[in-house]
Formats: C-alpha cells, structure tokens, sequence
C-alpha cells in the first residue's frame, strides 16, 4: 500500500491556517446544502486589526507554518510572525471590502482549507485514540526488518535488446573488460561507472535481476541475459556479504509510524465501504 498522502495529512496538521470566522458548505441527509458558520476563536488577544482581533491561538498556528517553512531566527521571532499575520489580516479585509469572498475560486479555496483542517483534526485523533504500542512495532521489525540476509556488490550492463545482450557476453567470453564494455555500451545511468551499482539487498532490485545476482559465484558474469522492464541486463558478481539490519531502536519510530498509517488506511476504507460514493462522470 501507499501511504503517503496520508503522512501528508498528519504533516498538514501544522500548517493549517486559521480565521477567525469561516463559512463552509455542508451536505446534509437529506442531500440539501446546509451552510453554517464557524464558532469564533476565543483567546488571548495578542492584537486588533481594525477592531478584528488575532489571538494568541491564530498566532501560534501561523508561527508553526514559518518555522515548517525554514527561514532565519529572525524571520521567525515572535515580533515578525506577528507582523506577518497582521499583514495577512488587512489582506483578508482587503479582499473582503472588495467583494472577492465571493468569487467561486475564493468560495472553494476556503472550503477545501476548511476539509483539510477538519479532515486532519480527524487524523490527528484517531491517531491519539489508536497508538501503536511497542510490542506491535517489534513484532514487525523481527518479522521483516531484524531479520539477516545477503548483500551484493555488482556491475550490470544494460541494453534495449536480447541479440546486443548476447554478443557483449560473447566478448566478455573472449576476455573484453566488464567496465569498458559498461562504459561503451551499457544504456543505464551507471555505464559511464562501468556499471557499478554498489551495495544492495536483493529487495532493493527487481526480482529477475536479484534473482539473478543471487545465483552467481564471486567474479562470475550471467551466461544468458537478464530480462527486467528497463531492458536486458548482463550482470556480474564483484562481492557478497551478510546484511546486518539496524537496531530496532533506531527504526522503531518509522515503523510506529507505518503501522499507525496502516491502520489510518484501514480505517478510511472501512468508511469509504459504507459510504455512499456517487462519482459523476
């Protein structure tokens, strides 16, 4: 599975934006729209701009997304952010005076920044309410990652055709250097390398070509040509070693964090089975 958009989501949570009042568009049951505003943010009020007020809230949300940003200590210091923010609010008056809060495109950046925000707050609680415990995430590591294996050091050459594959093996049959041979004819980003591709575990290539490497001795080349979905490949040998996994504390982390996105994903599909989805074509 791709979990990706997911971790994007949970990144998100910090850059959500904040207003101080929101109008969104919501479906009902009964399929009729229902607009409903947002609750005022309550607070500390860390400063008035044309009597609209900004609260402490809204300030550290928006310090959150500069820091995510990058920038100096100075573009970041509490002073500059306010600034920002302030400046951002006279903005949204702006735009407000001018009528553009109701422009379609407005209407719905406003309501996809509302979908967003909700839909992380609702990520962000699942996750609290679903922690993945330490047993779970060890249990994984000694299943798939704690567990020893091989590691290859090889060249490969690389060409669109089985008859070219053929003859460069004839000439390395005939004694012809492997590297130059990469150099001169090998399509892949490693020819001008002679082909080199370094250390790899078998589960970091495609399976005709692990399977491959894996069956040959140290110093050997494959006889006959190796086909993948980049093209053909002749393959030799240079060493193996044991693979030594890293220590499960210093992946418990990210495995943590697989297993809470699996478990997000689950939880999506499960409503998205009882959801009733009318996609317009």
């Amino acid at each position: 599975m791709n979990y990706r958009h997911y971790l994007i989501l949970i990144a998100s949570l910090a850059a959500v934006s904040g207003c101080d009042q929101m109008q969104s568009n919501n479906r009902t049951d009964s399929g009729n729209t229902a607009t409903s505003s947002a609750p005022v943010l309550e607070g500390v009020v860390v400063a008035t701009v044309n009597n609209s007020p900004l609260t402490q809230e809204v300030l550290d949300i928006y310090a959150t997304q500069r820091k995510a940003q990058g920038g100096d200590e100075q573009s970041n210091s509490q002073e500059a952010v306010l600034n920002e923010l302030i400046s951002l609010e006279l903005m949204r008056q702006d735009s407000i005076n001018k009528g553009l809060d109701k422009e379609p495109f407005v209407i719905a950046a406003i309501d996809q920044q509302t979908r967003t925000a909700l839909a992380g707050a609702a990520i962000k609680d699942f996750m609290a309410k679903n922690p993945v415990s330490d047993e779970a995430a060890k249990a994984l590591y000694d299943e798939q990652i704690g567990v020893s294996g091989k590691e290859y050091s090889a060249r490969h050459i690389l060409v669109e055709d089985e008859e070219t594959a053929k003859e460069i093996i004839k000439l390395l049959d005939s004694g012809s250097d492997f590297s130059e041979l990469a150099k001169e004819k090998s399509t892949g980003p490693s020819g001008p390398n002679g082909g080199k591709l370094g250390w790899f575990g078998a589960d970091q290539m495609v399976k005709p070509f692990a399977d491959a490497t894996a069956a040959l001795e140290k110093g050997s080349y494959t006889k006959t040509p190796v086909q993948t979905q980049f093209g053909w490949h002749v393959i030799i040998l240079d060493d193996v070693r044991d693979s030594t996994p890293p220590p499960f504390e210093d992946v418990k982390d990210r495995i943590k964090m697989l297993l809470a996105n699996q478990q997000l994903q689950q939880y999506v599909e499960s409503m998205k089975s009882k959801a009733v989805i009318d996609i317009k074509q």
